[in-house]
């Protein structure tokens, strides 16, 4: 694709960086079927090849409006697209730069900005998010069906409680990372991951200080607050990575996508930029770590041998595992370790509708993604869905009769 970027960002980082994306892209359209709003919405602006035209359009200067706005808003940045585009376009990254241009060009309605503004300042602090909820919960009775079903319940008690936290004993060392809803919604989550990586032979360990991976400001283009939070987890991982952690681990895939970025993101930054890159290179998804160390993980479930688990299992591959870290068809095989089941998911690559914030800026949409995918998960009459993101589960579990679960605390109930 030919390109004349206009002098506002032609010579810049991003400016250089979009180029190149958009340059990489021959507009074959291959990746318009894997597309959920396409699918959804048959437009092809809210396809990632229309959304790549407007988004060309804005860097070159071109008058934009409203309407682009709304295009670049309905995509759920699932990059699916990515994983179909046979040119290896980098949309994703093109995205993030076009929604922050596009932040600054085009003023938002004041209803919209203020939501933004409160997600942006409430999500991100595990806190202000614990308030949130305990008086949700309070107030559920009383509130209306659309929202007293985005209410979760208190969590039910695992089948086969762990301790809170295990020792640390081995001289494996990894980090896990709170995160900031994760620990408000489902703390049992890391966990049950501290617990397994224990019986591997790893000791997991927290990072004091440490907070929201920045995901929420990052994808609402909130640029300033983004990078002062991926600063204050580097500061905060730092001394742990120095001391010989051999991985960053995080049990959201969202979370872990986001920490594999900060290398990139804070690339200019002279004073970030050499520690941020080294953590990105640490950061994994905690099925990445678990299954490299597949051989001590059957011979703890060896020795547990618990017996069949005689339960049938629907995984939930979110698109930040599948698509962003490529780690599609890594946590089957654990579960399958482990005497799950593993039930048939069509359209396996469609993201469910959580996307972040997505399903409280676009509620329509994401419903519709929502009641497919659970029709797709429930087909063959699991027990139970699993999945490895927070986003994903709270939103599955809000329109699911069926129980959803993280994984690893699946696994983690298998061991001793």
């Amino acid at each position: 694709m030919q390109t004349a970027l206009a002098d506002f960002i032609r010579d810049t980082p991003e400016g250089r960086e979009a180029d190149a994306i958009l340059r990489s892209c021959v507009l074959c359209g291959f990746c318009l079927p894997s597309c959920p709003t396409y699918r959804l919405l048959g437009d092809e602006l809210d396809s990632p090849r229309g959304r790549i035209y407007l988004m060309k359009q804005l860097l070159e200067g071109a008058e934009v409006t409203a309407s682009t706005q709304l295009h670049l808003d309905r995509c759920l940045t699932c990059r699916a697209c990515e994983s179909a585009c046979p040119s290896g376009v980098r949309y994703g990254r093109l995205l993030d730069i076009g929604r922050r241009v596009l932040e600054e060009r085009v003023p938002r309605a004041s209803v919209s900005a203020l939501k933004r503004r409160l997600l942006r300042t409430v999500l991100p602090n595990a806190a202000r998010v614990r308030a949130l909820l305990a008086a949700a919960r309070v107030l559920r009775p009383v509130l209306p069906r659309a929202l007293r079903d985005r209410v979760p319940r208190r969590a039910e008690a695992a089948p086969n409680p762990h301790p809170a936290w295990p020792a640390a004993r081995h001289a494996r060392r990894v980090v896990l990372l709170d995160g900031c809803v994760q620990a408000v919604l489902e703390p049992g989550i890391n966990a049950a991951a501290a617990h397994v990586l224990d019986r591997i032979g790893v000791s997991a360990l927290r990072a004091p200080g440490a907070g929201c991976c920045g995901a929420v400001t990052h994808h609402l283009a909130a640029r300033a607050e983004t990078l002062a939070q991926l600063r204050r987890n580097v500061d905060a991982l730092w001394p742990l990575v120095e001391s010989g952690v051999e991985a960053i681990g995080v049990t959201a895939s969202a979370c872990a996508s986001m920490v594999t970025e900060y290398g990139h993101l804070l690339r200019e930054d002279p004073h970030y930029a050499a520690r941020a890159q080294r953590i990105s290179a640490l950061a994994q998804d905690i099925s990445q770590i678990v299954s490299a160390q597949r051989a001590a993980l059957d011979e703890s479930l060896r020795q547990a041998n618990r017996g069949p688990a005689a339960l049938k299992v629907a995984f939930h591959c979110p698109c930040t595992l599948q698509h962003a870290l490529k780690g599609g068809g890594v946590v089957e095989p654990l579960l399958r370790a482990a005497g799950f089941t593993l039930t048939s998911v069509t359209d396996q690559q469609l993201c469910c509708g959580s996307a972040g914030t997505y399903s409280i800026l676009q509620p329509q949409l994401s419903q519709q993604l929502l009641h497919a995918k659970l029709a797709a998960l429930t087909q063959a009459a699991p027990d139970v869905i699993a999945t490895a993101n927070i986003g994903c589960l709270a939103h599955l579990r809000g329109g699911s009769a069926i129980p959803v679960r993280h994984w690893i605390e699946l696994l983690a109930d298998r061991l001793p």
